[in-house]
């Protein structure tokens, strides 16, 4: 029997397994190795004790379904990040670039994911807001 999956988000067999991120609108890779942040533990840890984030990786980041936004914060973080917010149908809806440590994003009403990558990952790849997301299982 197959299990449903969910109409904005990677089939429910690929949640804990690395994706990578492919910008369909601009035909580049957003993020070639995204790790899922997990359950709420994860999520509250996220990043938190690294000291950068590699070229090409990332965290995914899954918003409650009954919650109306998202917003993330760099309390306690050592380096820069993009965090890229994509709401239906893994459609960019906001992109916070270079967000340094001791901010917090943009509140973003009808985020459903957010992308935490490199500093300056979003414009390596050229994604602009209204971009198309696809999120695949890594080969």
């Amino acid at each position: 029997m197959r299990q449903p999956q969910p109409p904005d988000g990677p089939p429910a067999s690929t949640r804990q397994s690395p994706l990578r991120a492919i910008n369909r609108s601009r035909g580049t890779v957003l993020c070639a190795r995204l790790e899922n942040a997990g359950g709420r533990s994860g999520q509250s840890r996220g990043l938190l004790g690294r000291d950068g984030l590699e070229p090409g990786t990332g965290m995914l980041f899954d918003n409650g379904r009954f919650t109306p936004f998202m917003w993330m914060h760099m309390f306690f973080m050592r380096f820069a990040i993009d965090i890229v917010f994509l709401g239906r149908g893994n459609t960019v809806i906001k992109i916070n670039r270079r967000l340094r440590p001791w901010r917090v994003s943009s509140i973003v009403i009808g985020a459903r994911t957010a992308l935490e990558l490199p500093a300056g990952a979003a414009d390596e790849s050229s994604t602009q807001v209204g971009d198309q997301i696809t999120l695949e299982p890594v080969n």
